[in-house]
């Protein structure tokens, strides 16, 4: 089977393009481009529990560790403690990152809007089926479980 035969392939090759475009939209407003996601998944108004957060945008809690520590140094967000509980946190923006904030949703809005100009509604509705059908299958299946029993058919 070649590559681009695969249904994995034309994911991949797709996100990268993506992201490519996303990180260069970043670089040059100091952010990365999974900052700019994660300012865009907390919530405006009253922050987001740093336990969502991870979750939420599928990130690991390490990774997701490191990446609000460089936000917090850039003065992008601040963690809240609960008065209650202080082991919980709640991730809030400041006024810089609400400025980030809005860099990274006017990119999400410009490329979607490219998108939508390029594709029938009937492509776009084929799309969100197909991707949905992608992640059900990714997330209520082991698909991987019996890989070690599986031979390659050429």
């Amino acid at each position: 089977m070649k590559p681009e035969e695969t249904f994995d392939y034309p994911i991949r090759w797709a996100w990268h393009s993506i992201q490519r475009q996303y990180q260069s939209i970043a670089t040059t407003n100091d952010l990365t481009m999974t900052m700019g996601y994660v300012l865009l998944n907390i919530d405006v108004e009253i922050g987001t529990p740093s336990t969502q957060l991870g979750p939420k945008i599928g990130m690991e809690a390490s990774s997701l560790t490191r990446t609000l520590k460089s936000m917090e140094e850039k003065g992008y967000i601040h963690k809240q403690t609960n008065d209650d509980d202080r082991r919980k946190v709640r991730i809030c923006l400041t006024e810089k990152g609400l400025e980030k904030r809005e860099i990274s949703k006017a990119a999400v809005i410009h490329f979607n809007e490219i998108l939508a100009a390029e594709l029938t509604a009937s492509q776009r509705t084929s799309f969100f089926e197909v991707m949905e059908m992608i992640n059900n299958t990714l997330s209520n299946e082991n698909i991987f479980e019996d890989i070690s029993t599986y031979e390659a058919k050429n």
